[in-house]
């Protein structure tokens, strides 16, 4: 009697859950086998602390996409957060703090209600705030190409330039993000509710949830992030800018993507988002390092079609893992 070859399926679903840990590993031996420094302590403090915008907002997109919506808008929110904290600094860090994460979580609230009161869908309303966050930090940026912060006001630019046990603040703050969202999702109804409704929010409704709601809130917290990215990108940079963040959104949703998250909801991982992150950073680095060894030049602009062409891999690669993987596997491990 013939024995029927082994399924694919364990094999196909390990790949969609580990591969891009796996991704990232090789990356980081194949960057200290080549190049000088890699590993040293300022490549990855420079890493991590130009990253961490990356990873914030990456958490609260696996939010949204896993409760089956989009948000485009996050880029924009950095940018006139960013804004705010710096006309805000004079006030003192705290204030500049709060403002950026209330400017943030006030788009987010508007997204949410948006969406859940009128039933725009999530990709039109989110466009439409990621024009308008841009317009207003234009124009509190008086049209100007930044705003500076106050030069005394030193505790705001340590949250962006400083060290916390030999490790960037942006750094601490991704990883307590994460550690705080990993709980969320994992430990929480609400994070529970959030995968319910991206799985399918009819059958959440009959089951009595209260799906506008967690809508709202998913968005808010989207927002709240972006706002947090934005003050440390002012911090870092010395100036709130209304012009950066273009294209963030799209860094943002490749990232949790690459984690395994799927794009219709209900599936997918806090952890695997901030590996996605991660590995997207490191693809960027090991080109620097490249440009640096003047084997490849590459302009800046060149980020962007590698970034696009990235997720469109990735994307079809995920869709078809994700006809071959069995239900059951969404959750909190990469």
């Amino acid at each position: 009697m013939l024995r029927s070859p082994r399924s694919p399926l364990p094999l196909l679903a390990a790949a969609s859950r580990y591969g891009v840990l796996l991704a990232l590993l090789l990356l980081i031996v194949f960057g200290s086998l080549r190049y000088t420094g890699f590993l040293s302590e300022y490549n990855f403090s420079t890493f991590l602390r130009y990253n961490a915008m990356f990873g914030l907002i990456s958490l609260g997109m696996c939010f949204v996409i896993l409760s089956g919506g989009i948000d485009l808008s996050v880029g924009s929110v950095v940018a006139l957060s960013s804004v705010v904290a710096a006309l805000l600094s004079p006030y003192g860090a705290p204030v500049a703090l709060l403002g950026a994460l209330a400017t943030g979580a006030l788009v987010g609230a508007i997204n949410g209600l948006i969406i859940t009161r009128l039933n725009v869908q999530p990709f039109i309303t989110t466009l439409a705030t990621l024009l308008g966050a841009r317009g207003l930090a234009l124009l509190l940026a008086r049209n100007q190409g930044g705003v500076g912060i106050d030069p005394n006001n030193a505790a705001l630019s340590w949250l962006g330039q400083g060290d916390l046990l030999r490790l960037p603040v942006p750094g601490v703050m991704l990883l307590l993000a994460f550690i705080v969202g990993g709980v969320v999702l994992s430990h929480t109804t609400f994070g529970r509710h959030a995968l319910a409704i991206g799985g399918g929010e009819d059958a959440s409704k009959l089951m009595g949830l209260n799906v506008n709601r967690v809508k709202l809130g998913v968005y808010v917290l989207s927002g709240a992030l972006a706002g947090l990215s934005g003050l440390i990108l002012a911090a870092q940079l010395g100036a709130g800018q209304p012009t950066e963040g273009l294209g963030w959104e799209l860094s943002a949703i490749a990232s949790v993507v690459v984690g395994g998250t799927l794009l219709t909801g209900g599936t997918g991982s806090v952890w695997s988002s901030l590996v996605g992150a991660l590995l997207l950073g490191l693809i960027f680095n090991i080109l620097n390092f490249e440009n640096g060894k003047g084997v490849i030049s590459l302009s800046p602009y060149w980020q962007s079609v590698i970034r696009g062409a990235f997720l469109l891999v990735v994307v079809v690669l995920q869709s078809r893992l994700a006809r071959q993987e069995p239900p059951g596997n969404s959750g909190n491990t990469p």
